[in-house]
């Protein structure tokens, strides 16, 4: 899968592979530039001219400049998941430099900016400005000034040192020297930061592991469901900050979606990948980091990627090449038209806008030309674990300004080595499935088969969004609405696969890949594509894929029935080279779909849904007792096996976090989203409960009642709403037709009956509008002739609405925190011991 490859991570590699030997640290790549950075990246980064003896500057401070280098333009569109190459642009002009008087109280720590700038980035961080999490623990007094270009510099200088020396503790003493006085105190919020976040001393090494605490230091305990890769982080983070943990998993094992099976037979032996399988971005990947320190190599997966036809013959190069760049050509046309249609374009398929692309461009026409074409769909659909007819045409890969950079790799042995070295003395319990988890303000409650029950003081909850789709495990009180909707309208696909151990291997070992062609559409993601694992698994050992349509159907073949249609494609390949294909030892053919404690593989951005249903995802619930982490709650690295560990590191921090503040009675204050399209989302979820509604007008009120000047927001329908059929809003998922994209856009606004508009006003305004009499047709009179205000779609109503819409939300939560949600009186308990914890 793509949590690298299946599980809680990933099956596809999605980037342009640059290989880091393992035994030397990391280096940044190559200078080039990108115009698919994350908007923070986007400013230059100019040199920072040395100054040893700094003084405070009379004028205000400037912003951090330095020359960033960019990755490969990444967009999920090579062979085998892997994203093309993108020649390099020539580097911009250089920034102008710091004016001296504002660069005086710049700091210098002995090393080059620009690269531990780009260390950052790799590792998650914008490399010239604070992140959320920043902003919200509080690490400068003054944000966007000269105390947080220097509390950058330093925190980018301490992420450096630590991918340099991931087998030892990194120390802030150490660093002491290198700091200014007047700056002591911002080395030591950005180590306090990166320690209790999980970006520095994290992992396995020896150094790391006997800094844990031998008995628990905080009173409070904490229950992770899921011993994936998310709950494996989340757990060893809580446990090395103090807390009582005990994981519940309902498996006989630990690694959720990533699972290592060893195959034996005749004399050999290998370990297959069944789950995730591909280390993806090893620049900034953490995985990387805890690969190194077990001493593991990590194998580039080549480039080399030859296909073959439907009866086995190999495709001309030239003809791949030409299909492999107007199917290229064809991404980049969908990127310029989704941008020039703005909203209409969530409401549309990625399948369809590139079937129409292809049948108006009219240069893939030959049977052949097809063919290829199809293989790259469904490379494509094996990339998202999703159908091409599903998947979001506006925000299908949101996440790739967010790559990590650097290679994509196998661990030799398998990634189940990670898994059993996370594990480690970690208290897991395993067949536990939970069926039911209880938050109140006094703690929680995790109920699991049998009727036994956990109790604790908060609960993380990490199981698969498949498992969140079907309702496998029921909430007390129920999830909130947004949350709810965000479960329902991310997409959660398949990926399967056959593992064939063979007497010996008979294919080439100067690949890693190959792929085959089949003439019939629907079965496109058949055994597509090809997997040798002989280099890195201890035999030989070949993976088949099956990915989008032909996914779900293979759950259903008898696994002899589809080993016997990969052996007949293999031997249609090499027979005629005169190559006899044994029959495998040993072969094993997943059911990731039907497996209950996965019902999937990895997430998509479906049709309708965007990034934010992953950041709503992730939202902690019940006033910081319930929180949530797996790879579908990251909208920067959905569906690898590196982002279900960051959101177990995440919500470690965010749980202790929570901790802290009720021990010392304070209110975790988050930093309102400056993301419209989040605020969009805040948007309609505000408006299910208007505070004013009078005909097709309502309001939502923000600020103090008692001052007529506080903001409000005024939403119209014009038209009404589109009866919807008996049949819809089911669980089963809509297919959106590969109609032509001018139809759908046609029937798109012809079957469109509901519009709204917004406009900002004060809550008199507002009061006022509600008295007007005659209906909507005199109160949109007075709207714009009396109050001379201008009604606007969502986004033209910019910036200063979405502040109002974070504060309205503040306000309302705080609201019902005040009113009381239901108190759920739980004591904890210390739960039963069990053989195999």
């Amino acid at each position: 899968m793509h949590i690298a490859a299946h599980g809680s991570a990933s099956h596809g590699p999605r980037v342009n592979p640059r290989f880091i030997e393992q035994a030397e640290p990391l280096s940044p790549p190559p200078a080039t530039m990108s115009d698919q950075q994350p908007p923070s990246t986007l400013l230059p980064l100019a040199s920072l001219p040395p100054n040893p003896n700094p003084t405070p500057p009379p004028v205000p401070a400037p912003t951090l400049a330095l020359h960033i280098p960019a990755f490969p333009s990444p967009s999920k569109r090579k062979r085998t998941g892997f994203r093309r190459k993108v020649p390099s642009a020539a580097s911009p002009a250089p920034h102008p430099p710091v004016p001296p008087s504002a660069a005086d109280d710049i700091i210098v720590i002995n090393r080059e900016p620009t690269a531990e700038a780009v260390t950052a980035l790799t590792a998650g961080f914008p490399a010239d400005s604070l992140t959320d999490e920043e902003i919200e623990a509080g690490v400068v007094s003054d944000v966007g000034g000269i105390e947080q270009v220097n509390y950058i510099l330093i925190r980018n200088h301490l992420l450096t040192r630590w991918r340099e020396t991931f087998n030892s503790w990194l120390a802030k003493e150490s660093f002491a020297s290198l700091i200014p006085p007047h700056c002591e105190h911002l080395l030591t919020s950005a180590y306090n930061f990166l320690v209790s976040h999980g970006h520095v001393n994290f992992g396995v090494a020896p150094a790391i592991k006997e800094r844990l605490p031998k008995e628990p230091t905080r009173p409070n305990t904490v229950i992770v469901v899921g011993a994936g890769l998310a709950g494996l982080a989340a757990a060893r983070h809580l446990l090395a900050s103090g807390f009582k943990v005990i994981v519940l998993e309902g498996r006989k094992r630990c690694g959720g979606r990533v699972y290592t099976k060893k195959m034996e037979g005749g004399g050999h032996s290998a370990a297959a990948d069944l789950g995730g399988s591909v280390l993806t971005g090893t620049f900034g990947n953490p995985l990387g980091v805890v690969a190194k320190q077990l001493g593991l190599p990590m194998h580039k997966i080549r480039d080399k990627c030859p296909l073959y036809r439907p009866d086995g013959s190999p495709v001309d190069p030239e003809v791949d090449k030409e299909v492999e760049g107007t199917y290229n050509k064809f991404l980049d046309n969908a990127s310029h038209l989704r941008a020039a249609m703005g909203d209409v374009a969530m409401d549309i398929s990625l399948g369809a806008a590139l079937e129409t692309l292809r049948q108006s461009d009219g240069g893939i026409s030959s049977e052949e030309e097809i063919n290829l074409f199809n293989w790259h769909i469904a490379n494509l659909e094996y990339a998202n674990a999703g159908l091409s007819s599903r998947l979001s045409f506006a925000f299908w890969d949101q996440d790739d300004p967010y790559d990590m950079g650097g290679d994509h790799c196998f661990l030799p042995g398998g990634n189940g080595r990670l898994v059993q070295a996370l594990a480690e003395n970690v208290p897991i319990v395993y067949e536990r499935t939970v069926h039911t988890i209880r938050y109140g303000g006094d703690g929680v409650q995790v109920v699991v088969n049998g009727g036994q029950v956990y109790e604790g003081d908060m609960a993380l909850c990490t199981v698969p969004l498949g498992v969140l789709k079907n309702g496998g495990i029921k909430f007390v009180p129920e999830l909130p609405q947004r949350k709810l909707d965000s479960i329902k309208k991310l997409g959660f696909g398949l990926l399967n696969k056959v593992a064939m151990l063979f007497p010996h291997v008979f294919w080439s070992t100067d690949l890693d890949t190959f792929g085959h062609l089949t003439e019939n559409p629907s079965h496109r993601g058949e055994f597509f594509l090809f997997y040798s694992y002989a280099t890195v698994a201890g035999g030989p050992l070949l993976m088949a894929l099956v990915a989008g349509e032909a996914a779900h159907n293979f759950e259903t073949t008898p696994p002899t029935d589809a080993v016997s249609s990969v052996l007949q494609i293999l031997r249609g390949i090499y027979e005629p080279q005169g190559v006899e294909v044994p029959d495998p030892l040993q072969s094993v053919c997943t059911r990731w779909g039907t497996d209950s404690f996965s019902l999937g593989s990895y997430s998509h951005v479906a049709v309708g849904a965007s990034g934010d249903d992953y950041d709503i995802l992730a939202e902690s619930v019940g006033d910081g007792r319930l929180f949530f982490a797996g790879e579908a709650t990251t909208r920067r690295y959905p569906a690898t096996m590196h982002g279900a560990f960051i959101t177990g590191v995440r919500e470690a921090a965010n749980i202790n976090i929570h901790a802290t503040a009720r021990a010392t009675k304070t209110k975790v204050v988050k930093s309102p989203s400056t993301n419209a399209q989040a605020c969009a989302t805040l948007l309609v979820d505000l408006f299910r409960q208007p505070d004013l509604e009078f005909g097709s007008f309502s309001v939502i009120l923000g600020g103090k009642a008692s001052d007529p000047k506080s903001p409000a927001i005024l939403k119209v329908e014009l038209g009404g709403p589109q009866k919807k059929s008996a049949t819809e809003g089911g669980k089963k998922e809509q297919h959106h037709s590969n109609k032509s994209l001018f139809q759908q856009l046609q029937s798109h606004f012809n079957q469109q009956q509901q519009l709204f508009v917004y406009t900002l006003l004060s809550r008199q305004q507002a009061m006022e509008l509600r008295e007007v009499r005659g209906g909507d047709e005199m109160r949109l009179h007075y709207l714009c002739e009396t109050l001379g205000v201008k009604l606007v779609g969502r986004k033209g109503l910019g910036p200063g609405a979405d502040a109002v819409i974070a504060s309205i939300k503040a306000d309302r939560n705080s609201s019902r925190t005040k009113s009381g949600p239901s108190k759920l009186r739980v004591r904890v308990s210390k739960p039963q011991p069990s053989a195999k914890s």
